[in-house]
């Protein structure tokens, strides 16, 4: 480090649909960051893969691109990685993929899920999380229908620890999992920050494949001589380990508050409370919960599996809009902000990718009420209600995990950019919205988290929370929410009873879940 120039931090996020890397200064400041598109496979419905190595190489072009950006790679103290968390994937021992990687989106293991479900009281109570599109269920999967790569796997792994760990030339041997993510594993006797002996045996699983638990904030190695020359970092640089991209995001836009809470929009519409206690959701298993970033304290959340995926769908599928993501966008908020609250009796189903929590795979999208009268503003509309009618049913959980009812949610991600979303979102919760004024909520996680692994603060909640100067909030409009509660009545009944429909369809569906 030069002796003139405070230090700096590397961030990199590998989310769903992009890599994105920044270098971040002391004080929460993003000094240059890139972004490399991710590539999903998606070969038939239900599969969706990724290339663990394409991941990697995603990840070193955008650090390589934000480090050459910021002319400070002398000045970097610590590198930290974030990552999308219920996927999962196995190396062997050369610490190289024996399989692609599940994603999140794939749900290939939804027989898993139900053959589970008489346990998953049990399985929340002690992991924190019910058996859905996770770890565990994926685990199960790979070893009843891959037995091969089975085999040969080492340690399963996480983007964000395989990335950490292959930049610092690591062994298999040395693998690890940041605690944030234990809520997602069905394995962990999370309080404890262990292994469970009781749901291995369960799910049937091999402890010997499980990476080590490890602290977000612990260094698990420094920068080698490979990923420097991939990265532009100095050789010898600390490497955190990290955590989840949501505890991490939530992290960097200060959600440190018991009744605090954020919304991220992006490939997955997600809704993350901050907790000051262990509090699963045993009851309705609607909420999937796990250690925070900030020592101490937890966080619970639930997400569609695909739910901003439902808008891109919509523009290219269905309308086939000519211009560009921006333009086509632009106009849908304009025809959906002219049509009528509920959408002129239109619903839409979010679950793209099957129900996650509560655990309905077989759940899947759709509009219903659609007549000859409805346009693109009305299909537009329906599809930003349907995400915020499931995120109301999640907020009802509040008071009995946060203690007390949702006070605000900071919404973050690129689907926050959507005035009318927000509005829409308040007004349905009857919750103030705030837009976060710094997008990238990630990298400023993940380089707190750099600076804490590195001694340069010791009060991480407190740092997180001062750092920023946020907008008036989008306040509910108390006969909107009453009109709406309505609605979301008509919609919880419709996503109920849709379940066994969609489950009977299933078996008309191009892929089979035990098909090659």
């Amino acid at each position: 480090m030069s002796r003139s120039a405070e230090p700096v931090y590397v961030a990199c996020d590998a989310g769903t649909t992009l890599v994105k890397a920044g270098v971040v200064d002391e004080r929460g400041r993003i000094l240059a960051s890139a972004g490399v598109p991710s590539r999903l496979s998606t070969p038939r419905p239900g599969i969706v893969e990724q290339d663990l190595l394409e991941i990697e190489r995603q990840a070193h072009e955008a650090i390589g691109r934000a480090v050459a950006e910021s002319g400070r790679a002398a000045d970097i103290a610590g590198v930290s990685f974030s990552s999308q968390m219920a996927g999962i994937g196995a190396v062997g021992q050369d610490f190289e993929p024996v399989a692609p990687f599940d994603s999140w989106l794939d749900s290939r293991c939804a027989v898993d899920i139900l053959e589970l479900s008489d346990a998953a009281a049990e399985i929340t109570r002690i992991s924190g999380g019910p058996p859905t599109y996770s770890h565990g269920t994926k685990q199960r999967w790979m070893k009843r229908e891959r037995p091969e790569a089975y085999r040969r796997t080492a340690a399963f792994q996480i983007p964000a620890s395989f990335l950490a760990a292959r930049l610092a030339g690591l062994p298999a041997s040395e693998a690890h999992i940041d605690a944030s993510n234990l809520g997602f594993t069905n394995l962990a006797d999370t309080q404890a920050r262990r292994w469970s002996p009781e749901l291995l045996e369960l799910l049937g699983l091999d402890e010997e494949l499980l990476p080590r638990i490890v602290e977000p904030t612990e260094l698990i190695g420094e920068v080698d001589a490979r990923g420097s020359a991939a990265t532009g970092i100095p050789v010898g640089t600390p490497i955190a380990a990290g955590g989840g991209d949501q505890p991490v995001g939530s992290l960097g836009a200060g959600i440190v508050e018991p009744g605090q809470a954020s919304d991220s929009a992006g490939t997955a519409s997600l809704l993350l409370m901050a907790l000051d206690r262990w509090a699963p959701d045993t009851e309705r298993m609607s909420l999937v919960t796990g250690p925070s970033i900030v020592p101490g304290q937890y966080v619970s959340f639930a997400y569609i599996n695909g739910g901003g995926l439902g808008t891109e769908w919509l523009r290219r599928e269905v309308l086939q809009h000519p211009g560009s993501s921006e333009e086509a966008f632009a106009e849908l908020e304009a025809l959906a902000a002219a049509a009528p609250l509920g959408s002129g009796g239109l619903l839409w189903l979010p679950h793209f990718q099957g129900g996650v929590t509560p655990a309905r795979p077989h759940l899947r999208s759709g509009w219903v009420g659609l007549t000859a009268g409805h346009g693109r503003g009305h299909l537009y509309r329906a599809i930003l209600e349907g995400i915020a009618f499931q995120y109301a049913e999640w907020a009802d959980r509040a008071p009995a995990t946060t203690g007390r009812p949702l006070s605000e949610v900071r919404a973050m991600g690129g689907g926050s950019r959507s005035e009318l979303s927000i509005r829409i979102k308040a007004d349905v919760l009857g919750v103030p919205f705030v837009r976060m004024p710094k997008a990238e909520t990630a990298l400023l996680g993940g380089a707190l988290i750099a600076q804490a692994a590195t001694g340069r603060i010791t009060d991480l909640g407190a740092e997180a929370a001062s750092r920023h100067d946020l907008p008036a909030a989008t306040r509910p409009d108390p006969a909107r929410h009453a009109r709406y509660r309505e609605l979301r009545s008509i919609f919880d009944e419709l996503a109920e009873s849709a379940d066994p429909v969609f489950r009977r369809l299933q078996r008309f569906s191009e892929h089979d879940e035990h098909d090659d």
